[in-house]
């Protein structure tokens, strides 16, 4: 499969990297500092290769956005039609309190940064993964803990780009866990920020991981 990486920082590197190794075509792309997407492709193998946020876009069947909230608007302006393309997400763009000590958690958003995604590309099949992880999980040489293999939750609306992106998880080394239609974005997005504020409050971070338990 090919796969665009537009946002190619500690989690898109990191996801591209193993994608990459497992033997997709992967272009990385989107980063402020043009060495290190260099650097990434050189560590990810043949499989891998740099370009624009364009070229990854247009190459490929699958995207992942993995920007800060603030230059979605940016990066979505630079990366042409995405008609067709399965989009996987995971921007937030939730405030997390590494105190703790919050009730609610801030946001100035009035949807899902998942459904804006798909606002501004009706014709792309969305889906919001990924999440709940820690780039650091992401970049050990196993996402494993112990014999417990931790969880990635995952929505959307179109069922074929939802299997492909559960086998996309799955290649990672988590276990897909289907949440459900996009709107249900909403509440994984919450959950994210809520998951980083307890890592980080416990001080367990970034060593935790989420694992669903079934019955």
């Amino acid at each position: 499969m090919k796969i665009g990486i537009v946002g190619s920082g500690n989690m898109g590197g990191g996801l591209g990297k193993i994608w990459a190794k497992a033997g997709h075509q992967v272009i990385f792309s989107y980063s402020r500092d043009e060495n290190k997407l260099h650097q990434l492709a050189a560590a990810a193998g043949e499989n891998a290769k740099v370009g624009t946020p364009e070229d990854a876009v247009a190459q490929s069947d699958v995207v992942l956005l993995a920007v800060w909230v603030p230059f979605l608007e940016e990066a979505l302006k630079s990366i042409g039609s995405l008609d067709g393309k399965i989009i996987i997400t995971c921007v937030s763009g939730l405030q997390p309190d590494f105190t703790g000590k919050t009730i609610g958690i801030a946001t100035e958003l009035k949807t899902s940064v998942a459904e804006i995604i798909q606002q501004f590309a009706p014709k792309a099949n969305v889906v919001e993964a990924f999440n709940i992880t820690f780039a650091e999980i992401i970049a050990a040489e196993s996402r494993q803990f112990g014999s417990d293999c931790p969880s990635i939750f995952y929505c959307g609306d179109d069922a074929e780009a939802k299997t492909i992106v559960a086998d996309l998880i799955r290649e990672c080394g988590y276990e897909p866990v289907d949440a459900g239609e996009l709107i249900v974005a909403r509440s994984l997005e919450t959950l994210a920020t809520a998951w980083v504020q307890f890592a980080v409050a416990s001080k367990l971070f970034p060593n935790l991981g989420l694992q669903a338990l079934r019955r």
